[in-house]
Order: C-alpha cells, then structure tokens, then sequence
C-alpha cells in the first residue's frame, strides 16, 4: 500500500475521547527539560510508554537509503555488555514489551512493562538506544532479512504500486523513494553508515513522549531524564518540504496477474488546516471503509467491480494528500476508474447530503470509546497528538468541532479537496482498456 501517515497509529489523530468519557492528562515536564504527557492509572501495576523521534527514514541521505530502517532494525540486537541472545534473554526474564519502528516522519520506541520491573526494564531500554552495539554480525544478518524483504517486493504488486506512485508523485524527495532502501544502497551499507543513522535519528531535539498507567508525574519525570538524557541534544536536519510533481493521468505497470491494483489520488488538505474537519467527514462520506461510503456503494455493492474500496486524508510531515486503493479484475478495472470519476466529480459540486452528514458524525463521535481499550492504546494516541500538534485538551473537545461542521462546510470544502481533473491512477497489472 501507498504509505500512511505513521502507520504505528494509521492516522490518530482522527482519535478522541467521547463527549462523556474522562480523561486526565497532565504535562510532565523532567528535570532536564524533556516533556512528556501522562495519564495515570494505578488500576493495575503496568505502564505504557511511547516515544517518536520525529524524522524517521526521510532522514537518509540519497545514496544512505535504508540506513534509519537497518539501525532501528538493530536496536535490539544486542546493547552495552550484552550481544543479542543476552539482551533477548533479559528482556524476557522481566516480561518486558520493547518494539521499534522506522516510518517515514518517525522512529517509534513502543515499551509496555510491570511496576515491579520498572527500573530495570528502563535500563535496558536506556541501553538500547544509548549504547546498541551494532555488531557487525548482526548488521549482516540484519541486512540479509531485509534484502530479502526488499527482493520479496519486487513481486508484489502492492508493493510496486506504492512504489511507483511515491517516485512519480516526489520525485527526489526521500517521500519519493521506499525507506526500506534498494538492494544496492542497503547492500553498500557500512557499520558506520548505522552510527550515523543512530546519532542522526536519535535525539533530544526531536523526541514526542507519552505515559499511561501506574505511574506518577514525578516518577515519569525522573524516568525521563535517565532514559534519554543521555542522547544527542540534536540530530540530523529535516527535509525539505516535498513539492508534490504527478500530472493527472494513468500509468500502467504490466504485471503477469488476474487482477489489478490499483493506487489513485492527488494532492490534499495540511491537518492544521481550519477545513481538515470538513475535509475528514468529506473522506468517511467518499471512502472511509465502511459499507455505506459511496465508493463501495457504487464502485462494490452496485457494480460487484471489487471487493473493497478505500480512501484516506494522508498528512505527511512534508506533504498532504487525498489517496485511495482497490483491486479488480483486469477486465473491470477501466469501468471501476470510469465509476470513481464520476462519484469525485458528483462529490466537487454537488457536495453530500444533510443525512450523509448527520450519520457520519454520528459514526464518528460514537465509535471513541472502542480505540481507548487500554494503557498502550492510551499511550500511543496522546503521542500521536503531540505529533500533529494538537492541544492537550483535544481529546475532550475534537467532538465537538465534529459536530460544529455544518452542511455550508462540507460543500465548499468538497470543491476544494476533490479534484476529478487532478486524479491519477497507478494501475499495477494487465488492465483491459487502459
């Protein structure tokens, strides 16, 4: 698939507490300076902890592509006295959760972990990303794993769609190219390459953390400041903003198989934008995933063309976009692209209906309480806010300005955010008429 905004938490900030829910969140701010916000509950002696180092693999220099991606690969491969097997060994014997991610705007550090096993499990994650080791036997079994993962995607097609879509759509921008790396560049990779990467993606200036659970402000603080105190104060320099470059238009990539994929969509709405509401609700009205969106209305249920249809607002830290995905056989693919034209342009200028509204805020007020299902969901969720710079009361107020698009919004937003005559489509497979 085309790539979301962080799939760690696939657009959180469309998450919020409902109008009748309670939630406190404070604002820990260390000794040493680094801020946190925090929910507390000592319900059950376990914590959440997440934390984003804004950057991610856009971090990786041209020739350098998949260098952040191997690092945060390694992280757990060993750290300080203990090779991996020791490390692994000492994670498991404390029952600690430690995972990392590399996305495109952000390395993420995920750590879920007993009250009883705190101090110690907050050191070995403080070894982890203050002294991994990055043995060089690692770094080559690492590195295997993942060319193997990049030759794997040489075959698939959602893969290659993406793929193809991001080139054409940025260009040189690292947006433009997979995170993951080719072979060559991932292949030329040195131990210094991942030094590098480490001190470039990993530091002060550039951390988002959150806390749920059974733990206080002032023990967060003091945890804080022993967990990362000792990174980088900064860290390599952000990217440019990515112009977006693709043309309206259809590009085909000859694939041997049944059905197409196919990725479509155009430039979109920034989330600090006062219309992203209208915009959002827009969205859950066109393709949000549910049944009753038109595109699977029409483009599904009216036509039997595919199976599944979607679209999403992707906010990206350089760029914004409306995209969407679906599947079809090749000898449908051309009426379902006919089909979804027609329903962008319907959507342009004539807006939707004052039941498609009410519903859909219905739908999107209501349905909160099920994303807040425990610590971890917490914690990932106010990380995600801070992130996208939202206020810290926006857990509390987000249904409310739901609720305050009116129909005159939608309307004229839809005129801004579709735009028939701007779609592209990527089309990986042998489509009949294309």
């Amino acid at each position: 698939m085309i790539r979301m905004i962080r799939p760690l938490f696939a657009f959180m900030v469309a998450l919020a507490l409902p109008a009748q829910a309670e939630i406190n969140i404070q604002e820990v701010t260390s000794p040493g300076g680094i801020t946190a916000w925090l929910v507390e509950d000592h319900n059950i002696p376990f914590t959440a902890l997440e934390i984003q180092f804004r950057g991610g693999t856009s971090l990786d220099a041209p020739d350098k592509r998949g260098a952040v991606n191997l690092m945060t690969a390694l992280i757990e491969e060993g750290a300080g006295e203990m090779d991996s097997l020791a490390f692994a060994e000492a994670r498991d014997s404390l029952a600690a959760d430690l995972s990392f991610g590399s996305y495109d705007d952000s390395v993420s550090v995920s750590a879920r972990f007993l009250t009883e096993n705190r101090d110690q499990a907050m050191e070995l994650l403080r070894q982890a990303l203050i002294s991994p080791r990055f043995d060089q036997d690692a770094v080559d079994r690492v590195r295997e794993q993942v060319l193997s993962n990049l030759r794997s995607n040489e075959k698939d097609p959602d893969t290659l769609a993406s793929e193809a879509f991001n080139a054409l759509a940025f260009g040189d921008h690292p947006y433009g190219s997979s995170g993951d790396g080719t072979t060559a560049t991932v292949t030329a990779l040195t131990r210094d390459d991942i030094l590098a990467a480490h001190k470039g993606a990993l530091a002060r200036d550039r951390i988002y953390v959150a806390a749920a659970g059974d733990i206080t402000a002032a023990e967060l603080g003091t945890l804080l400041d022993t967990l990362l105190g000792d990174l980088p104060a900064t860290g390599a320099p952000m990217p440019a903003r990515a112009d977006w470059l693709l043309a309206p238009g259809v590009t085909v990539i000859d694939f041997p198989t049944p059905q197409s994929t196919v990725l479509f969509g155009h430039a979109g709405i920034a989330r600090d934008d006062p219309d992203f509401f209208a915009a959002f609700i827009l969205n859950e009205v066109m393709g949000g995933g549910r049944f009753t969106a038109r595109l699977m209305s029409e483009i599904r249920e009216a036509r039997g063309l595919t199976y599944g249809i979607g679209t999403y607002l992707a906010t990206l830290d350089h760029s914004e976009m409306v995209l969407g995905q679906f599947s079809a056989s090749n000898d449908k693919v051309a009426e379902a692209v006919t089909v979804l034209r027609a329903e962008w342009a319907r959507i342009a200028t004539e807006g939707i209906t004052e039941e498609e509204l009410a519903t859909t805020k219905t739908y999107l007020t209501g349905s909160y309480p099920l994303r807040f299902d425990g610590n971890g969901s917490i914690a990932s969720i106010l990380v995600g806010m801070q992130m996208e710079g939202l206020p810290i009361d926006y857990a509390v107020t987000r249904n409310a300005m739901i609720e305050g698009v009116t129909l005159e919004d939608t309307k004229r937003v839809a005129a801004r955010i579709f735009l028939p005559e701007a779609l592209h489509f990527v089309i990986v497979g042998q489509p009949v008429g294309l």
